[in-house]
C-alpha cells in the first residue's frame, strides 16, 4: 500500500460522487453543496471547475462532452463544452425541500441514484433508477440513499442508506435491472461515524467512506467482517472510487460541511481530494447508455 497523498486541497463544503472515465482518463467528482462539478486530470493535474447552479448529488460519464448528472432539480444531461442542462426527468418535481444525493451506473448503463431531505427529515426521500430516459421508484421512505456498488460477477447490488448504519445486499439482474432480496451484509460498529459512499474491488470486497469516522475500509460483505482500513486527515469522510489507467488507485472524497473552526484547524484539508495505492485493483465506473 502506498501513502495517501491530498491530490487536491479543493476545500470542498461537500466532497462527493468520484467516478472514473476511462476513456478520458479523468476523475469527475462533485461538491453537492458548492453547487461545483469537478474533473480532475491526473495526467496534468489540473481540476477543471463547472458552476451547476444548484445541488449536484452525482455525475457519470456518458459521452466525451456530455455527461449525466443528478441535480437537486432531477436528472439532467450536462454539456461540458457549453455548460447546456437538459432535463430528462425529474421524480420529483415540486418537492423543494428534497434532493438527489449519491448515485452510479449499473453493468448495464442505467442510472441509480436517491434522494433525501433538505431540512434533515427521516424517510422523506427515494431511491430511483433512470433507463433509457424513463425514471421508475425502486424504494421509498429512504432516509439519507448514500453508497451504491455491484459485486464482480453482476449478481449483487449494494446500498447504503445511511442512517441505518447498515450496508445492504440485494439479489441483481443485469438484464432487467429487477433487484430483490434487501438484506444486511454489513452492521457498521459504534464509534466509527457513519457508512457514505461506498465502491467495490475486484476481489469482490468493498470499500466504505466513513461519515463522522476518518477513514475508508475494506469489508467482506459475505462475512460482515472489516479486514482493513486507511485514515484519512478529515472527519467527514464522503466516498471512494478505483481510477487510473490499471483501476488500481483509490480516489477519496472529503466534506468540510459540519466541521467547528477548531476541528478544521486539526484538519485543514479536510474538503480535499485523496488518493492512495491499496494493493488491490478496483470495478471499474459504468457509463450511462441510451439503448
Amino acid at each position: 500500500m502506498s501513502e495517501l497523498e491530498l491530490v487536491l486541497d479543493a476545500k470542498a463544503k461537500l466532497g462527493e460522487g468520484p467516478s472514473w472515465d476511462a476513456e478520458a482518463g479523468r476523475l469527475f467528482w462533485v461538491d453537492i453543496e458548492g453547487f461545483k462539478l469537478h474533473a480532475y486530470d491526473p495526467q496534468t493535474g489540473e481540476d477543471t471547475v463547472y458552476d451547476i447552479g444548484q445541488h449536484i448529488g452525482a455525475v457519470v460519464p456518458y459521452e466525451k462532452e456530455r455527461v449525466i448528472v443528478a441535480l437537486r432539480d432531477g436528472y439532467h444531461v450536462y454539456n461540458l463544452h457549453t455548460g447546456e442542462l437538459q432535463l430528462i426527468h425529474d421524480p420529483e418535481e415540486g418537492r423543494k425541500d428534497n434532493r438527489f444525493n449519491d448515485g452510479k451506473c449499473d453493468p448495464a448503463g442505467r442510472f441509480w441514484a436517491g434522494t433525501m431531505s433538505l431540512e434533515g427529515k427521516d424517510k422523506q426521500g427515494a431511491f430511483y433508477c433512470l433507463e433509457d430516459g424513463e425514471v421508475s421508484t425502486i424504494f421509498t421512505e429512504v432516509s439519507t440513499s448514500n453508497g451504491l456498488g455491484w459485486s464482480p460477477d453482476h449478481k449483487t447490488m449494494y446500498y447504503i442508506d445511511t442512517p441505518t448504519g447498515k450496508i445492504d445486499r440485494l439479489d441483481y439482474d443485469e438484464k432487467t435491472g429487477k433487484v430483490s432480496n434487501r438484506r444486511t451484509a454489513v452492521d457498521f460498529p459504534d464509534n466509527v461515524g457513519f457508512p457514505d459512499g461506498m465502491t467495490v474491488d475486484a476481489e469482490g470486497m468493498i470499500w466504505i467512506a466513513h461519515w463522522g469516522g476518518s477513514q475508508v475500509s475494506r469489508w467482506n460483505p459475505d462475512t460482515g467482517k472489516m479486514l482493513s482500513h486507511i485514515e484519512v486527515p478529515a472527519e467527514q469522510v464522503t466516498c471512494c472510487c478505483f481510477g487510473g489507467k490499471n483501476l488500481d488507485e483509490l480516489y477519496i472524497t472529503t466534506a468540510r460541511n459540519g466541521l467547528s473552526a477548531e476541528q478544521l484547524k486539526k484538519t485543514p484539508h479536510a474538503g480535499g481530494l485523496f488518493r492512495i495505492k491499496p494493493g488491490v485493483k478496483g470495478m471499474p465506473t459504468f457509463r450511462y447508455k441510451q439503448k
